[in-house]
């Protein structure tokens, strides 16, 4: 298994400091150890089988009980045995159950059907957070995250805000949220591989009529029909995205919006 090489780290807590770009790099590698025709062959990747057979972690399903219903849990990650409080449908109450060490818990509800693409997303999330965080929650430290029923146990979980929301650059960032952003960056990284997502996009351009390599709002012709529909729904049939992370990645990718935007760079945290 392929491991993360970084060498800037925030000082009080270890964390990674990364550029997208690094993101994008690492991907590229564990894709290359993992499954190198997801390189040269754009196409679904399978999550479970990435996290089972390449990353070695447990998978458990389970409807993942809310400390707060406005902010739903969609995925979390153990990196030591503990329990974990879940909801008992059958029962209709809260239970604990144990969660073994090195097990990612993905909620029944991004696994419902016509949601693949969520979970698919939930469970690459997790596996960035594993892969890039890995090291940091191996060891109980300042700042660390706990999974709710699981006492002095390093676990990271992951809300519905923390999902499909790779292009968030809302200010003051806490620790927490730039490992978020991490495990999400990583997700579209691994799940939409520029070795393949850019090619498909530019071939996509070329068939229209574009020559500049990407869409300027307000100025090519129609551009909101490329953009909005063609664009976002062909990465969807093809990578098993959701609709919402294809424009995302076609606007950090730099093939939608002012033509300035298109291969900027910037630094994920500042020491």
């Amino acid at each position: 298994m392929v491991k993360l090489n970084a060498w800037r780290f925030d000082r009080k807590t270890n964390t990674p400091v990364l550029y997208d770009r690094e993101i994008d790099e690492f991907a590229h590698a564990v894709l290359a150890d993992y499954k190198p025709k997801l390189l040269r062959e754009p196409g679904a990747i399978r999550f479970e089988h990435f996290l089972e057979s390449y990353l070695g972690v447990n998978i458990l399903y389970q409807d993942i009980y809310n400390d707060d219903p406005e902010r739903p849990i969609f995925g979390a990650t153990a990196l030591r045995d503990g329990i974990l409080k879940v909801f008992d449908r059958e029962n209709n109450c809260v239970a604990c159950i144990p969660v073994p060490a090195n097990t990612v818990v993905i909620d029944n509800y991004v696994m419902r059907p016509g949601k693949e693409p969520l979970g698919r997303f939930t469970g690459l999330h997790e596996g960035g957070h594993i892969l890039i965080h890995g090291s940091i929650y191996d060891t109980v430290c300042d700042g660390q995250l706990e999974l709710p029923g699981i006492e002095s146990q390093p676990v990271i979980y992951c809300r519905r805000s923390n999902i499909e929301n790779f292009a968030d650059n809302k200010p003051n960032r806490t620790i927490s949220d730039w490992r978020e952003h991490h495990a999400d960056y990583f997700a579209a990284a691994i799940a939409m591989p520029n070795a393949t997502f850019r090619p498909v996009v530019h071939s996509i351009l070329r068939e229209h009529g574009i020559r500049t390599g990407y869409i300027a709002p307000d100025i090519d012709d129609d551009s909101d029909y490329l953009s909005e529909e063609l664009l976002p729904e062909t990465i969807m049939e093809i990578y098993g995205v959701s609709k919402r992370a294809a424009k995302i990645k076609l606007r950090k990718a730099g093939f939608v919006g002012e033509r300035r935007a298109y291969g900027r760079s910037y630094p994920q945290m500042r020491l």
